[in-house]
């Protein structure tokens, strides 16, 4: 499987996300999906087969990475996605924020 088909899966661009900045264990990665354990450590796992994360063991944790390198053109087009996704996010957070100042009291 290529990085493109990998990152096509939507779970697996939002794990990206989340290990871009911080390294973060897979316990922590889990809880943040509604997914069970064992589905977040097969998407880990097809992440770390393609290389496009990196692991650290600590004991019994393990800790991973987002590795920017790895993905080369795709980190540009990654970064980009999720910007705009956030600069929608604010958008949509101040409208609604405008529409609640706007209402008439009742």
């Amino acid at each position: 499987m290529d990085a493109v088909q990998v990152i096509a899966e939507p779970r697996r661009r939002e794990i990206l996300r989340l290990i871009w900045e911080d390294e973060l264990s897979a316990g922590d990665i889990a809880a943040r999906f509604e997914v069970t354990f064992g589905a977040v450590s097969q998407h880990l796992k097809v992440l770390r087969d393609t290389g496009l994360v990196t692991l650290r063991k600590d004991g019994t944790k393990r800790f991973y990475r987002a590795d920017r390198q790895a993905l080369g053109p795709l980190a540009e087009y990654l970064q980009a996605m999720w910007a705009t996704k956030l600069d929608t996010l604010a958008r949509l957070a101040e409208a609604a924020e405008e529409a609640e100042r706007n209402e008439p009291p009742s």
